[in-house]
């Protein structure tokens, strides 16, 4: 239909008649009023540099006088997840070297020589961890033990060393191997090595992990009216890297949960998603520190108290058996970063490399990191604990809750001995609820993955013309350093909330004000540390919108 229609069931341009053989100036009614989802959404290609300069690439920016929120199909949650497959596929091409196979006799093996897993720069623990942790056996982990050369050249006693939902999933994943081997056997089903086929099993369970991850986070994204902010998880140049190196995006799409749960003000699901990702990777339990600082300020523990009994109960079902039944396999896990050597990542290690040793250097009555390292690590988290709390409680406005979690988990990082390269996936979903500047995020996610490549470098070793300790270690630290930048930037936010986007996203006529769309009881309650007893205008946050 023309514009210049005017308020009339039919009508013409300029107020004329219209010609009844021109049907495309005959209307069937009044128009019904323009009912979007959200009329205040956030539209990057207006506000957003980076997605205004790709979107010349489409057509332009979206029309002036679009609808927006009546995408029948291409809604922003499907392309961002059609975005994170392409990124996904990307990610197992990287590893796809570590793969490859050659004959061994008469029989095939992968083909690991020649430093292939460092030239290729396709390393992934999945692959050693499946003979290491006895996978290859079919043994149940935990329960049966092997033996292992420590730090200090001695035999040790050793058993599978990721918390339970790890380890199960590892046995999981094994058993699915086992299962099409048997199939190929038996009815000559393709196959590949039963290692190969024990990886392609656990990348197909970790992408559709975080998949469920960037969907929880594009629903608290679309609950502050801003949807898109998701697709920086999508696209990350560290999902590249990092999604098929450990088993780190099973503890991310528990997050990712936990949050959404508690932004809808279920406080019991929240718990229980936070128990099942401490089963795997104990960092989702910093969200409970979290909101018991922000639940403290609002006056909101009851909520709080559900989430952490839930939390508690659920980490005992998941842990319990093996409590009662293997023991010394469950301890494992937290015996083994007591003693674990500092990592190479680590800041402790940057210094000791510039350093000579002189500081964090040196051994400890087990091999591992010196006492020196171990008494830092827990005195300078205990201050990043206190840190966020004193940010949490001098705020003039209380901080949201995915910038005091981005502060505290940042900051656990920064200090801890070991860093692994996946860790720095914990950070991608919590950038982008906490910080959504996409040249800022974007920079920092591959500045911090490209660091991959001097460290497969230097494990190359330098007599393979790999790289020297200083050279990888220097890169750690601008890695570290961009982290130290986000955060500060993040700090300045909440000391200075005007200028934090998710807040200051279109307050229009449609949408109040946000407070904190992610939340949950938090948001527009009353600000007890502030002197205000009257809560703020509740968000549209505290119930996400459709991402539609």
């Amino acid at each position: 239909m023309t514009a210049g229609y005017d308020d009339e069931v039919t009508g013409a341009p300029d107020g004329g008649v219209p010609d009844p053989g021109e049907r495309d100036y005959v209307s069937p009614g009044r128009f019904a009023p323009a009912t979007v989802t959200e009329p205040d959404r956030d539209v990057p290609s207006y506000t957003d540099p980076v997605a205004r300069d790709f979107s010349t690439a489409v057509g332009g920016p979206v029309g002036r006088h679009a609808l927006v929120g009546f995408q029948r199909f291409a809604t922003p949650l499907r392309i961002i997840l059609l975005v994170a497959l392409v990124f996904l596929a990307l990610g197992w091409f990287t590893k796809a070297g570590c793969l490859q196979q050659r004959p061994d006799g008469d029989h095939m093996v992968l083909d690991w020589q020649n430093n292939r897993p460092y030239t290729a720069m396709c390393y992934t623990d999945t692959v050693p961890l499946y003979h290491a942790e006895l996978l290859d056996k079919g043994v149940m982990p935990y329960f049966h033990h092997f033996y292992d050369v420590g730090p200090t050249g001695k035999q040790q006693l050793r058993y599978m060393e990721y918390p339970v939902v790890t380890g199960m999933y590892q046995y999981g994943a094994m058993r699915v191997a086992k299962a099409w081997e048997n199939l190929h056997e038996k009815f000559g089903v393709p196959a590949a090595l039963e290692v190969v086929l024990f990886f392609n099993v656990v990348a197909v369970g970790l992408a559709l992990l975080w998949l469920v991850g960037i969907w929880a986070t594009t629903r608290l994204s679309a609950g502050s009216r801003r949807p898109w902010d998701a697709m920086l998880m999508a696209l990350s140049p560290l999902v590249i890297a990092q999604i098929f190196t450990n088993f780190d995006a099973i503890a991310v799409a528990a997050l990712a949960l936990a949050m959404l749960a508690w932004a809808r003000r279920r406080p019991v699901w929240a718990g229980v998603a936070i128990g099942f990702g401490a089963a795997a990777k104990l960092y989702p339990a910093f969200l409970l520190v979290v909101l018991l600082m922000l639940c403290l300020r609002a006056g909101r523990l009851r909520s709080w108290g559900s989430a952490a009994a839930t939390a508690v109960v659920t980490w005992l079902v998941l842990n319990l058996p093996l409590i009662l039944f293997a023991r010394p396999g469950w301890w494992e896990f937290f015996h083994r970063n007591t003693i674990r050597p500092v990592d190479i990542d680590s800041i402790y290690n940057v210094i000791s490399s510039f350093t000579g040793n002189w500081v964090f250097g040196g051994v400890g009555p087990d091999g591992g990191a010196s006492t020196v390292a171990n008494i830092a690590t827990l005195i300078l988290f205990l201050c990043v604990v206190a840190g966020v709390a004193y940010v949490c409680f001098t705020a003039p406005r209380r901080p949201r809750v995915a910038q005091l979690m981005f502060l505290l988990v940042a900051g656990f990082l920064l200090v801890n001995k070991v860093w692994s390269p996946q860790y720095s996936l914990w950070l991608v979903p919590l950038a982008v609820l906490a910080v959504p500047h996409t040249r800022i995020l974007l920079a920092w996610m591959t500045l911090d993955a490209l660091v991959w490549v001097p460290r497969m470098m230097y494990f190359l070793g330098v007599s393979n013309k790999g790289l020297p300790e200083q050279a990888f270690t220097a890169t750690v630290l601008l890695r570290d350093l961009a982290v130290v930048g986000l955060c500060a930037l993040i700090l300045r936010q909440i000391y200075r909330p005007d200028e934090d986007l998710v807040r200051a996203t279109f307050p229009g006529p449609y949408s109040p004000p946000l407070d904190d769309p992610h939340g949950g009881v938090l948001d527009g309650a009353p600000d007890a540390s502030s002197g205000s007893d009257v809560p703020s205008e509740p968000s549209r946050g505290s119930e996400p919108a459709p991402a539609s």
